[in-house]
């Protein structure tokens, strides 16, 4: 009656040891270190690098705790924080200003760990200390630049269409076209109106139409200019060596950034308020020989040209400084494959005057170079540099070479975010000191100890061996809790500490209803085997009520609600399930192991 089979305790055991392993690294704090991450847009992170950096701390004769290196960066664990100075010191002269060195904190787990997936919980804002940034998106702004390239796509389409255009004026959020007469305006109306998919048409009088955006299209333009500062400020945030940064989405024009270990705020509003701008260029293919690009080296450059040491696969380049076309021009770029030859390749869209100079351009100049640029700081750096094989009409633009299914994204997205869609002005600004952070750690850390120690204590003197078992479960429960946070590697935030206290008070409940329930059979009379069984079984059906309850409330929290409640709401589901699973099946392993056994029990100590 009272006993399991032995697959059930297989079950919990690889559960406890599952949920004891990915728990560990948790325990293990954190090491200084230094990150490595590019500075520009251009240079990679790459096997050569490592190398380099490995080789720089031989010469010197530092030992590191461990290197890793992946898409973010290189990460340079040390053994203090004088080591942790003095190597960023050497890294940052060694490699120069194509690579930001800063200093950070990584987990001292063991590489055992790691290598099975297991990490440590991120730590918020709250309890790293960092800097917190609410940003407004103007979209009225935006909007106006959109609407000047309407204008521009107005009077490109009717010069094209040949139908001679009295002017184009903006009235609010619409252009208003004037014609000389009306059958002008008829025409010019069925060709805006087959060449506009994204504006509606409307006459306005014998000579004028007005123009307006669709709501779809307006939709469309937001969301897109918003998931494009978004893709920015993410790109951004790479050079202050963030290690868990928060970019996201609130509401329907506002950004949170939030930058756990950054103290620097002055430097963080800089980096996020950069401007980037692209450029398309020509490259001189009248100076692309050996001596001219070392006198250029040398800074012998000619006339009218840039010298660039090297783009993506290092060459270096002369450029004219005529400006092609500019990212004001693409409409859109995106990665993808070569139809012909199936290689990775670049595929970018460009608005109706971007279209019509591509055409000219590639056209008077088959078999040239082609650079495109990327403008930061000042400084120019060469994205790509592909030949230009025939014209291109249309403004669907391809670029190929010698690049991988990664590259092509990166550069689809530096295309696509190396500037801002639309201003951005950041409205709430928090800083957090590492302090505070740390005594946030402590008060929460001790707030779910001692509550757990006063449970504990009441269980076992009022419930006395059956008390203890549920004492167990209940550290069963929080252990499974933290593996899962560490697993689905969750942001720790104050609500969420709040939410594991809240779950150490709620799971025990279950148990005080499955030993309220075997009192009852006993002073009901029934057998101690008896008692045990029913108060399991009978008390299942509230515990599950009260937990769905509870569950469907915590759903209602993620789904309606934002940053911390909803941090708060993942903890308190996930404490629900894991409650659930340690409340019954834990200790009810615990006392079948303990007196399922015995036939004939005449005292049950609960």
């Amino acid at each position: 009656m009272n006993r399991y089979p032995r697959w059930k305790y297989v079950i919990i055991l690889v559960a406890l040891v599952l949920g004891l392993t990915y728990s560990l690294p948790n325990i293990f704090g954190e090491v200084p270190a230094v990150q490595i991450s590019p500075a520009n847009s251009v240079v990679q992170i790459d096997q050569a690098l490592l190398g380099r950096v490995e080789q720089e701390l031989k010469t010197q004769q530092i030992q590191s705790v461990g290197i890793i290196s992946d898409a973010s960066g290189i990460k340079v664990k040390l053994g203090d924080t004088d080591t942790q100075l003095k190597v960023k010191d050497i890294l940052q002269k060694s490699l120069g200003e194509n690579y930001t060195v800063a200093l950070n904190l990584l987990s001292a787990s063991p590489d055992w760990l790691a290598s099975i997936g297991a990490m440590p919980m991120y730590l918020g804002l709250d309890l790293r200390g960092g800097v917190h940034f609410l940003m407004q998106v103007d979209m009225k702004a935006a909007l106006n630049k959109q609407l000047d390239r309407q204008t521009n796509d107005v009077r490109n389409t009717l010069r094209d269409a040949k139908v001679p255009l009295g002017g184009v004026s903006r009235e609010g959020q619409t252009l208003v076209v004037k014609f000389k007469d009306a059958d002008t305006r008829a025409q010019g109306g069925e060709e805006l109106r087959k060449n506009l998919h994204d504006m509606t048409t409307a006459q306005l009088d014998d000579t004028r139409i007005v123009l307006t955006l669709t709501p779809e299209a307006l939709k469309k333009f937001q969301d897109a200019a918003l998931q494009q500062n978004v893709l920015t400020l993410r790109n951004r945030v790479n050079e202050l060596g963030v290690a868990e940064p928060i970019i996201q989405q609130q509401g329907t024009d506002r950004v949170v950034v939030q930058l756990p270990g950054v103290q620097d705020t002055a430097k963080a509003k800089d980096i996020l308020g950069r401007t980037a701008s692209l450029e398309v260029r020509m490259v001189d293919e009248e100076h692309a020989d050996v001596q001219s690009l070392q006198n250029a080296a040398r800074g012998l450059v000619p006339p009218g040209d840039e010298f660039f040491s090297g783009g993506r696969d290092g060459q270096p380049l002369l450029i004219k400084k005529v400006i092609v076309l500019t990212g004001e021009n693409i409409s859109n770029a995106s990665g993808g494959f070569d139809n012909r030859t199936n290689e990775p390749a670049v595929h970018i869209n460009l608005d109706t005057r971007g279209s019509r100079i591509f055409a000219q351009v590639t056209r008077d100049n088959v078999g040239k170079r082609m650079a495109i640029l990327l403008i930061e700081k000042n400084k120019g750096e060469v994205v790509t540099a592909p030949v230009i094989r025939q014209q291109i009409d249309g403004g669907q633009v391809q670029i190929t070479g010698r690049m991988s299914v990664k590259d092509a994204n990166d550069v689809a997205l530096l295309l696509r975010a190396g500037a801002l869609a639309a201003p951005m002005e950041i409205i709430e600004e928090r800083t957090i000191g590492p302090s505070l952070g740390a005594e946030n750690i402590n008060k929460g850390v001790h707030s779910v100890l001692w509550g757990f120690v006063a449970i504990a204590v009441f269980m076992s003197i009022y419930y006395r061996v059956v008390g203890l078992f549920s004492t167990l479960a209940l550290a069963c429960n929080v252990l499974l809790l933290v593996a899962l946070l560490s697993l689905m590697q969750a942001t720790l935030t104050l609500p969420g500490i709040a939410a594991i206290a809240l779950t150490v008070g709620m799971a025990i409940d279950a148990n005080v209803l499955i030993n309220e329930r075997i009192r009852e059979e006993l002073r009901a009379g029934h057998t101690v085997h008896a008692a045990i069984h029913a108060g399991y079984e009978h008390a299942f059906g509230t515990i599950l009520d009260t937990n769905v309850t509870n569950f469907i409330a915590g759903v209602a929290l993620f789904a309606y609600g934002t940053g911390p409640v909803r941090g708060f709401a993942v903890v308190l589901c996930l404490g629900i399930l894991t409650s659930m699973f340690s409340a019954i099946l834990v200790s009810r392993a615990l006392v079948n192991l303990t007196y399922g056994r015995k036939r004939k029990i005449d005292h049950l100590s609960i």
